[in-house]
């Protein structure tokens, strides 16, 4: 008869106290790491786990952190993905982040021990990416931006703006909804189609609390169609002494060749407009954040504003976002900047590894896209790696997780958003799932 298997589990105590897990318990904490082990008590009940092998299970279970996010190869072609984060941060903004992370001198004048004004480097470093702009602001996020200044603005006051401008950007987001729910009312202008500087000026009333710009940034509309530059914008509303606010939301900081059409952020207050908005976690490359730069006075009064307090960042987010600027080119910027060649002889390398090992895979030409809503109508001309379909799945399901995309039956992994130090990453990975 054989002995009971409940007598052979260790005992969770036990196992707790092992010297090869207790640092796991120091690193991510007592709680985290007990539920691994309860996990490999069941396996071993169960007898998929022998009882002596209890210790490298409960170590095979831990996560690499006690956060539930995990790193994933972007192997997709949009290079500010959404749903993977947007703008993956630099080196040097995660060291900036993790320096961060202790006690820190955000709002310390350490020469005197009084208070000091907070993040001061961060706005410096952002003024001086952008010349243009007399004065900085960072709140939480872009649509952050937008509601600050819709209620600094326009609270119980007019905001003209053109109706092919009232756009949803996204999980149902509306620009519309988010400029309403703060007390100010819309004055839309023009058609869906066609606006003039005209319908503007004659929109602007003593009850106007700001002219507003949106870039559409997610799509494009062809044809019979006509909007305002900033430029012709700024120079109709002179003398009115009402705002232009320009939402370009990428948030190119300077002309870029590669994407000629993109709106930025000096152009676009060099142009005229007195605010501009952007994202910080898109084509900046920085931490998720919302940019207002533009006129000193109008700066100051949204800094002022009671609901500023409530969407400021904090310490992590002003010291990443002050190493991408500061610092070498963050990732989004050398994926932009990649070229054509480089990443077909990557693709041609990993794909011959992978052949060479026994998958079927070939190297092809591809098409990036920026994402994150900036240049919709722009590919970027790629090169990538095509596996067999069945590979997608088990590719997002491998470690690190692997997210390609199914073109045409097959699964492409783009290495136009993927850096070159990490395609060894990616092929260790593609030959775990192959079983090579």
């Amino acid at each position: 008869m054989s002995a009971d298997p409940r007598r052979q589990v260790p005992r969770t105590d036990t196992l707790l106290a092992d010297g090869q897990i207790v640092p796991a318990v120091e690193r991510l904490g007592r709680d985290l790491v007990k539920d691994a082990v309860r996990t490999v008590q069941e396996r071993i009940r169960a007898g998929d786990v022998a009882p002596t092998a209890a210790v490298a299970a409960v170590l095979a279970e831990l996560p690499d952190t006690a956060a539930s996010l995990r790193p994933v190869l972007n192997a997709t072609g949009v290079l500010v993905h959404t749903n993977l984060g947007r703008a993956p941060l630099s080196a040097a903004a995660l060291a900036a982040v993790a320096a961060a992370g202790g006690t820190t001198d955000v709002e310390l004048d350490l020469a005197t021990g009084r208070r000091g004004p907070r993040g001061e480097a961060a706005l410096a470093a952002l003024r001086a990416a952008v010349p243009a702009a007399e004065a900085a602001l960072v709140v939480n996020n872009c649509a952050a931006a937008l509601a600050l200044v819709a209620t600094a603005l326009g609270q119980g006051r007019e905001l003209v703006i053109a109706r092919g401008e009232l756009v949803e950007i996204g999980d149902g987001f509306r620009i519309p909804e988010l400029l309403e729910s703060t007390g100010a009312r819309l004055r839309e202008v023009g058609t869906t189609n066609r606006v003039t500087a005209e319908d503007y000026t004659r929109a602007v009333g003593p009850d106007t609390g700001a002219v507003l710009k949106v870039h559409p940034s997610n799509f494009v509309v062809r044809g019979f169609t006509r909007s305002v530059p900033v430029a012709e914008l700024a120079a109709a509303l002179t003398g009115t002494a009402v705002p232009l606010v320009a939402d370009v939301g990428s948030g190119l900081p300077a002309p870029d060749p590669v994407l000629p059409d993109e709106p930025d952020l000096q152009t676009t207050l060099a142009d005229g407009a007195d605010l501009v908005l952007a994202s910080g976690d898109k084509l900046l490359g920085g931490p998720q954040a919302g940019l207002v730069l533009g006129r000193a006075d109008l700066v100051q009064r949204l800094r002022r504003h009671p609901l500023y307090r409530a969407l400021r960042v904090d310490k992590t987010a002003l010291a990443a976002l002050e190493a991408t600027l500061r610092g070498p080119l963050p990732p989004v910027s050398r994926m932009l900047a990649a070229d054509v060649a480089g990443l077909r002889a990557r693709a041609g390398a990993l794909a011959a590894r992978l052949a060479g090992a026994g998958v079927d895979a070939v190297a092809v030409d591809s098409a990036a896209r920026v994402g994150g809503g900036g240049a919709p109508e722009h590919p970027l001309p790629s090169a990538a790696v095509s596996l067999p379909e069945e590979l997608a799945e088990l590719l997002r399901a491998g470690s690190p997780p692997v997210v390609g995309y199914v073109e045409a039956g097959r699964t492409l992994l783009d290495l136009r958003s993927v850096l070159p130090e990490s395609d060894e990453a990616l092929a260790a990975a593609v030959l775990a799932v192959a079983g090579r």
